[in-house]
């Protein structure tokens, strides 16, 4: 299993629609993504940093996919640009992306 992690962090005076991004953007990745191998989808909301302070992350999504190959077949796969482009409609955050895998 490998992990596609997508991080929106906190910034001051951007715009992140959490309502339009669970509504709409999640269910478009999971429908772009499935048929290349995406197996599940965990979406959080940033509540606060471990010591109380202010969350660093608006939000993060954890996409699951079957192996490294069905990770490169989403992304680079016909419907990704479909999925990148729909950023604009919910945020103005540049979002960080990592890769891990199981230890």
């Amino acid at each position: 299993m490998i992990v596609f992690s997508v991080f929106y962090p906190a910034t001051a005076g951007a715009r992140f629609d959490a309502a339009y991004y669970n509504a709409t953007h999640i269910p478009l990745v999971e429908q772009a993504f499935k048929s290349t191998g995406l197996a599940a989808v965990q979406v959080f909301h940033g509540l606060s940093a471990g010591d109380g302070g202010a969350a660093p992350y608006v939000a993060m999504a954890h996409l699951n996919f079957e192996s490294a190959d069905a990770l490169q077949a989403s992304l680079t796969g016909p419907r990704a640009a479909e999925v990148f482009g729909d950023i604009a409609n919910f945020t103005t955050i540049q979002p960080v992306t990592q890769v891990s895998a199981p230890l």
